[in-house]
């Protein structure tokens, strides 16, 4: 009922021992605070926060529109929904190193399990898209050294995405983790990598975890979890897989109200309230206080 009984520094341990089991950790990307209770009911190992999904939530392209405020109360929001831990996408730390250290204990504050923090210039943009630009090596590095050096829980994951890959190759990415890597950060996000060799070569070049990035219609095909792990990922994200489903079911159903008048030609794809009222643990409110659930559903299909 309510809110997560797990605490923010178990779901930091449970990130962490996650990456180090040998079984590659799969985060879909929640777009609502609600679709974070059913990656964890169906059985995922955690739940990411996408950064383009809370701009796009908003109306707004990712570009780095959002702030820090806005990204920390979304942060916040889906964490508290799930037993699960989190990992959110932090862009650039919204500003130097001394933004950097900010971001890093507001989003703690937020209940967050990690945030990944990434190499791009202001304005960034989604790294499947070309016309990227990459800080160099020196100011990369002091984003993490930053971010490592305000975090105060040790089991905070400081993980660091590279977007070298796209603007000058596969050597410079390779190149440029081992740098983060040894400016502290615990795992790697190489974005917009080719193909499996590519991730199989980040795997050799450092010694941390690495993370894949299957979005769709983006640089790298869509390989199968299987895949991943075989050639040694140790997580991988689906960050607005969820959200795309969603709208997609949203225009759709829009269509058909505009075309028939009505929506009943699309009742049987919806959730059901039954099943709404299941997954935002209606009865344990009612357990709760008695006065709040006074009817019964066993019999509505609605």
């Amino acid at each position: 009922m309510l809110h997560t009984h797990v605490t923010p520094a178990e779901k930091r341990q449970a990130f962490r021992a996650g990456l180090a089991s040998g079984t590659i950790q799969r985060f879909p990307g929640a777009f609502t605070p609600l679709s974070a209770r059913l990656i964890q009911e169906k059985g995922f190992e955690g739940v990411y926060i996408s950064g383009a999904v809370m701009a796009n939530e908003l109306g707004l392209p990712d570009i780095g529109l959002t702030t820090l405020t806005e990204v920390a109360q979304r942060g916040g929001q889906i964490s508290r929904n799930t037993d699960l831990p989190t990992l959110i996408d932090g862009d650039t730390g919204f500003g130097e190193p001394m933004n950097v250290a900010r971001t890093i204990q507001l989003l703690e504050d937020a209940g967050v399990a990690g945030v990944h923090l990434e190499d791009q210039v202001n304005p960034k943009r989604c790294g499947h898209l070309d016309g990227k630009d990459v800080v160099d090596t020196s100011t990369a590095v002091k984003r993490i050294r930053a971010a490592v050096a305000a975090r105060r829980d040790p089991d905070f994951v400081v993980m660091a995405r590279t977007d070298i890959r796209g603007v000058d190759g596969l050597q410079a990415a390779l190149d440029r983790a081992r740098a983060l890597q040894d400016a502290g950060a615990d795992a790697i996000f190489a974005e917009a990598m080719a193909d499996l060799s590519e991730f199989e070569a980040m795997r050799a070049a450092v010694e941390v975890p690495i993370l894949a990035n299957m979005t769709e219609f983006g640089k790298s095909d869509l390989f199968t979890v299987q895949q991943l792990q075989d050639v040694g990922v140790n997580m991988v994200i689906f960050p607005v897989s969820l959200q795309r489903i969603a709208m997609g079911a949203i225009e759709r159903g829009l269509d058909a109200l505009a075309a028939e008048g009505s929506l009943a030609s699309q009742v049987d794809g919806m959730q059901t309230r039954a099943r709404l009222y299941e997954v935002v643990d209606y009865a344990a409110y009612g357990d709760f206080d008695s006065t709040v659930f006074t009817f019964d559903l066993s019999n509505n299909r609605s």
